[in-house]
């Protein structure tokens, strides 16, 4: 272990998430942008306890179930250190191949792959930035029924541009030939894109629609002993796709929890 990496990745980990500077965002209840008041429905649905009138609470940060305002990921820090730890035996175990994110938001997640690449001073992978970067589709409900009612694309706020992102990765001196991004739906771009070898995959769609069309296109590139990590399983019509995938194509490896929202799991076979 090198005590500056650790170090460097821990301190990216608390600014990505916006641990730093947490007690002095405010998220208010009474928002008259729509997407907070549908966020706060949907947490509550699932259980979780929805404190934006209340000062920055850490645990809810650490486990990404707060929504925070400013920060440049909504992951929280568990599922940043999941990401970390499969990249550490990723590069331990030598399992080749580039890593990808479909559906990257302000960035934070493959700012951080970024970041892991620069500390170890790997220059022979890239990291792929996946997204239309003008929020999700309109729900398809002919063909994938489980997305019905679906309103995630009505949210501006979850629209962030292909240049807000790039600026992003720059404010951390990390835009550069090394980061290689992909503009569009998933079922457009990822057919097509260059890459031959993945040892990761993160998938933070959201939708049926949005994760099939990344898993389909994505998991036949994945080496043994690589990962695929599943940001939104909570969400039913995210798991259904999920589950869907993996029954047709017979994928059996454990599917392990990360934080109560995210899960992932070893290819292996």
């Amino acid at each position: 272990m090198n005590a500056a990496v650790d170090l460097y990745l821990d301190i990216m980990k608390k600014t990505l998430t916006n641990w730093v500077y947490g007690d002095n965002e405010m998220a208010p209840v009474n928002s008259d942008k729509p997407l907070w008041n549908f966020l706060i429905k949907k947490m509550k649905t699932k259980g979780y306890k929805v404190l934006y009138n209340k000062p920055f609470d850490k645990e809810l940060r650490m486990t990404g179930k707060d929504w925070p305002p400013t920060a440049f990921t909504m992951i929280g820090i568990k599922r940043l250190n999941n990401l970390q730890n499969c990249l550490e035996n990723i590069v331990a175990n030598n399992i080749q191949g580039d890593f990808i994110e479909t559906g990257v938001w302000r960035g934070g997640a493959t700012i951080f792959m970024r970041a892991f690449l620069k500390a170890y001073e790997i220059t022979n992978r890239k990291v792929w930035v996946a997204d239309s970067f003008e929020g999700l589709p309109k729900p398809n409900e002919v063909q994938y029924p489980a997305d019905k009612g679906d309103t995630h694309y009505t949210y501006n706020e979850l629209r962030v541009s292909l240049e807000q992102v790039q600026n992003n990765f720059a404010i951390f001196d990390l835009l550069d030939s090394q980061v290689c991004f992909l503009k569009g739906w998933f079922k457009d771009t990822l057919p097509h894109a260059s890459f031959e070898q993945l040892s990761l995959i993160r998938l933070d769609g959201d939708m049926y629609e949005s994760t099939m069309d990344a898993i389909s296109n994505l998991y036949p590139k994945l080496s043994l002993g690589g990962y695929l990590i599943v940001d939104d399983y909570c969400i039913p019509s995210c798991k259904a796709a999920i589950y869907d995938y993996r029954k047709a194509m017979n994928i059996n490896e454990e599917i392990i929890p990360i934080d109560g929202i995210g899960v992932y799991w070893k290819r292996n076979h």
